[in-house]
Order: structure tokens, then sequence, then C-alpha cells
């Protein structure tokens, strides 16, 4: 081999080897880069608000919804058929049990029972002829002026006379029966509805003629979640808010709670009985029902929309010192943490465990957060924290 060409092949190897160098460094380079930007983009710092989780006292309450209704209520109508011919109610008008409303056509079944009441008259003038000729045989019998025959006969007489009689009453009973049937009566005190009869017009047995409501008391059925079951007792007191009546508060006590829970929702249905000697309530009014028992507790507390609730558990962010930056500012990253709740009021709910006062919570901005994300803390707009929120009137 030439010196020359020595040369060039010394040549060709320094001029790889800077190829081969310069190439690793670039691809080194490229993925250092890399990485930074991807560990750049990964975890940027997230503006959000926070809250420090305190206690505050909680009054054990319940607060549902429910609808009224009417402590008796039935939709009247006749037992038999028959022609409307007296009307003696008003659309809306106060009634008293016993009281008659409506009468049907029932001629018939009166001149009926003027026929057992005339043979009623009949038999007892022959149950009176019966006793008279009795009493006068027992006297002859005793100076052995008759038979002991006849005046078995004579008792035999009077006898007949009396199952005849008592047999009639009992015919005169059914008859009157009958005739009850024919008036409409209100079984029970309170309130009519609209009339839906008119005088002449035929009545066939069931069809209604009028709604009978008892006002007072009112009644409320509302449903209670079952991790509050144990929060409810039948007497104890009641709170009722309608926006029908505005501005008032009804007191109210719980009369019967249902003895199971439903399968379908896993409510419980509870029952109240309101006053309402002035009527302002109505059946069907939609209305809220709060209940309060116990001794207050206290609890951690938190708004509701600090809490991400998911199928494997309730969690929370929390606000962590980093350290300081290059600047000496203080830096704050977000922690995930399991908590577990427990009631809620208004826009409230209390941490059961998990939390301890005086940790730092992430209350908005918590959706892109994750572990170790650096955190912007700017607390100008904060959630909903009240625990009685009132709807705005419009």
């Amino acid at each position: 081999m030439t010196k020359a060409t020595t040369k060039r092949m010394i040549i060709m190897l320094i001029i790889a080897a800077v190829l081969i160098g310069g190439l690793v460094w670039f691809q080194h380079f490229k993925n250092t880069m890399i990485a930074k930007a991807i560990k750049g983009m990964s975890n940027p710092p997230q503006t959000v608000s926070t809250q420090v989780a305190k206690e505050s006292s909680w009054q054990p309450t319940v607060e549902a919804l429910g609808n009224l209704r009417a402590s008796q209520q039935a939709s009247l109508s006749p037992q038999v058929a028959g022609i409307v011919t007296a009307i003696h109610f008003r659309s809306g008008e106060k009634v008293r049990a016993g009281q008659a409303l409506a009468q049907l056509s029932d001629a018939p079944q009166r001149a009926q029972l003027a026929q057992l009441q005339a043979q009623v008259g009949q038999l007892q003038a022959q149950l009176d002829l019966a006793q008279t000729t009795l009493k006068r045989d027992e006297a002859q019998l005793k100076v052995q002026a008759i038979s002991q025959a006849a005046v078995d006969t004579d008792q035999a007489n009077v006898t007949s006379v009396q199952a005849q009689l008592k047999a009639l009453a009992e015919q005169i009973n059914a008859q009157k029966a009958v005739l009850a049937q024919a008036t409409i009566t209100a079984p029970f005190t309170g309130v009519l509805g609209i009339r839906q009869i008119n005088l002449g017009q035929y009545l066939a047995p069931g069809t209604a003629a009028v709604t009978l409501q008892a006002l007072d008391p009112m009644e409320i059925d509302f449903t209670v979640p079952q991790n509050q079951i144990d929060l409810v007792h039948v007497g104890m007191k009641a709170q009722v808010t309608t926006n029908a009546v505005a501005g008032k508060t009804f007191e109210a006590k719980v009369i019967a709670v249902e003895p199971q829970v439903s399968t379908t929702t896993r409510n419980l249905t509870v029952r109240a009985s309101i006053p309402n000697p002035k009527g302002e309530l109505l059946p069907g009014v939609f209305a809220t029902v709060r209940l309060t028992d116990g001794e207050p507790h206290d609890y951690i507390t938190l708004p509701n929309a600090a809490v991400a609730y998911n199928p494997y558990g309730a969690t929370v962010f929390l606000v962590k010192d980093d350290g300081k930056d290059a600047n000496g500012k203080p830096k704050y990253v977000a922690e995930q943490r399991f908590v577990t709740t427990g009631l809620t009021r208004g826009d409230q709910v209390a941490i059961v465990s998990g939390l301890k006062a005086g940790e730092t919570v992430v209350t908005a901005g918590q959706l892109k957060l994750r572990n170790g994300t650096p955190l912007l803390i700017n607390n100008s707009v904060q959630p909903a924290d009240s625990a009685n929120p009132q709807v705005p009137n419009s």
C-alpha cells in the first residue's frame, strides 16, 4: 500500500468518525429536547380557586319535596240509578257530615214503603184483637168456662201476628235502606268541588256527582333516602313551605312512616299532618318539608363543587407546598385524595373522613388536574357555598 493510499484512508476514517459522532450527538440532542418538551407539556401550571377546610356545626336535617293531599277525599256518586230530582249544594260549599247533597227519583220505592207501613196498621189491629181475645179466654179458663185448647189457640194467634209484624218491620227497614241509596250525602265534613250534575239528568251508579275534600288538617307525602332513615320517626315536628303561600311556614307533624324501602328508588315514604284552619293550603300543591331532630354535630365542610363523585369513590384535590421557584416565590402542586362524604345542606357537603381542618382544597378548576400539577391560585371567583341558598325572585 502506497503512502498516498494510506493517507486517503485515514482521511476517510476521520470523516466517517466525524459523521457518525455528529449523527449520534444530534440524535441524543433531539431526544433530550423532545423529553423536555413532553415534560413541559405534561404538567403545565393550572389556575384554580381554593378554600381552607374548616369545621362548622350541623343540625341533623332532612329536607324533601312532597305533594299536599286532603286528609280525607272522596268522589261522591249514587249507589242506584235514577233521575236527579233535587240538588241541595253549591260548588265550593262547606258541608257537614251526613248532609244531603242530591236526591234521585224514588217515587216507586216510597210507594212501596207506604204500602208496607199500611200493612203494619192492619197487623197491629189484628194483634190488639188477638191479645184481647187471649185475655178474655184466660179469664174464662180460670172458672172452667172454656177449654185449655181454646186458650192455646189464642196464644198461637198472638204469636203469629207478632212474627208477621217483626218480618214486616225488617221489610220496612230494608225499603228505607233502598230509599237512602237514592240520596247522595256527605260522608264527612269538608269542602265540595265543582258540581258535575244537573236537575233532570239520569245518573248511573258510580257516576261522579261532586268531589269532597277535608282540608283541615292537610297531609303531605314525601320520600327520604335510605341513608337518612334514622333521622325520621313518627311524632317528630316538621316545617312546610310552598310558593303557593309565599313567606309563610306551616308547622307539621310526622304521623306515619312506610315500613319498607322502595326497591326501585331506595327511598322511604313518610306522611305528615298540617293544621290548615284557614284553608290556605290546597291538595296537589308542591311543597318543601324540613325536619330537624337531635343535637348539632361538628363536621368539616366543603362546597359541594369541590368534591368529584366517581364510581370508585369521592375525591378532592389538595394544595401542597412544593418549595420555592427561582425567584423565591412559593410553588404549589396538586395532590388527589379520597374522602368520605356525609350529609348535605344547601351548597355544602360534610366530609366524614379523609380530610383535616386547615388543609387547603381546590374548589374550582380541578377537572384539569392530576397529581403533581403545578398550581396558580386565583380566589377571585368562588363556587356557591351557602348552607341555605335562596332562589332569587324573577
